[in-house]
């Protein structure tokens, strides 16, 4: 059958003060009036049915999930975050003790894609392949812009198949280059932006983590061995803090030799910063981004979130990110939202600040 696995474990820094840690981006409506958590498993529901979907979470946003995601049952809260190796390998050895023929999709939960029918058909046929083919698969998208806060992937031979979605074999995974490199890339044709969305047969991945992370594989197995039983949170609480930190492009990816590249023809935003949320919302006639109540006098390009009920003014500004909540207000030049993250570092090292967290 066909599962997908949600990652959804992330704190979402860059979206202070509106994300916090019990209630993360992921969790918040920052693109539509849904969650993005909500808005991810109602693009994938259709292929893959509510019984099949795992989500993966820290086990303090746990509760807030399954109250989100009332109809999903199977929810994963780890002890501590371990990046995404750790995240996947646990909830494919979990899923592959239920259906060792499955095939699974790995998707992000805080990706925002509006063309809904392109994305199920390219991961529709990417699970096709991955029932067919021992491969691993990634999802690339085409670049827009020499963007230089993604990872890009280099494709290669284009395989041959009955299917609409183009299919490359990898290359080679490339870190987050600077402009220039960004700009030949982009200028090539041959790269694609690494989105982080994987699909795979569980077949394929076990022997993927048995290959090239064994330590890490019989961790999850031992964890797996207690799902459904009451030593379940004791095993997963002692094994996976034990786990090392690193991500499946580490892990796995960057040393498989039977990686392919699926052509993600729809839309993407993985909707990094605040800025990001001015290419989903109208402007006005200076250029804002408004979400809330607000009056300017000779403000442009601003990003301002608030609420009806409390009005945010501001006079003389330009390109500015403006986001107030009940307990915190935000304000930084949009160049610098990126930097954001280092506001919640500090926040995080002064016991008097923590509850801002």
């Amino acid at each position: 059958m066909n599962w997908a696995i949600i990652m959804a474990g992330g704190f979402g820094e860059r979206f202070w003060p509106k994300s916090r840690r019990k209630q993360p981006k992921q969790l918040l409506p920052i693109v539509g009036d849904k969650t993005m958590i909500q808005q991810t498993v109602e693009r994938v529901r259709p292929l893959v049915g509510d019984a099949r979907i795992v989500v993966v979470t820290n086990h303090e946003q746990a509760a807030l999930v399954r109250k989100q995601l009332p109809r999903i049952k199977h929810v994963i809260g780890e002890p501590v975050g371990r990046n995404t190796a750790p995240c996947i390998g646990l909830a494919a050895a979990i899923i592959g003790a239920q259906d060792p023929d499955a095939a699974m999709a790995v998707l992000p939960a805080d990706s925002y894609i509006r063309d809904t029918e392109k994305y199920r058909r390219v991961v529709g046929d990417a699970l096709k392949l991955a029932k067919t083919q021992d491969v691993l698969l990634t999802i690339g998208i085409k670049p827009t812009s020499p963007h230089t806060g993604y990872g890009y992937i280099h494709v290669g031979e284009e395989l041959s198949t009955s299917l609409a979605t183009k299919f490359w074999k990898a290359r080679r995974f490339v870190e987050k280059p600077d402009r220039k490199t960004a700009e030949e890339f982009l200028t090539s044709g041959d790269y694609r932006w690494n989105a982080g969305m994987f699909v795979w047969s569980f077949r394929a991945v076990a022997e993927a983590y048995h290959k090239y992370q064994p330590a890490l594989w019989e961790a999850c197995a031992r964890i797996q061995a207690t799902a459904g039983t009451k030593s379940f949170s004791r095993v997963l609480a002692r094994e996976y803090p034990k786990m090392e930190k690193i991500s499946v492009d580490y892990a796995i990816m960057e040393k498989a030799d039977n990686v392919v590249v699926a052509n993600g023809d729809f839309d993407w935003d993985d909707v990094g910063d605040w800025p990001a949320i001015g290419r989903h919302y109208e402007k006005d006639g200076n250029g804002n981004v408004v979400r809330g109540e607000f009056v300017g006098l000779d403000a442009s390009g601003c990003i301002v979130v608030g609420d009806k009920q409390h009005l945010i003014a501001a006079v003389g500004v330009r390109d500015l990110v403006i986001v107030r909540t009940p307990d915190a207000t935000l304000v930084c030049h949009k160049n610098d939202a990126q930097k954001v993250r280092e506001i919640v570092k500090k926040l995080a090292a002064e016991k008097k600040y923590q509850r801002w967290l």
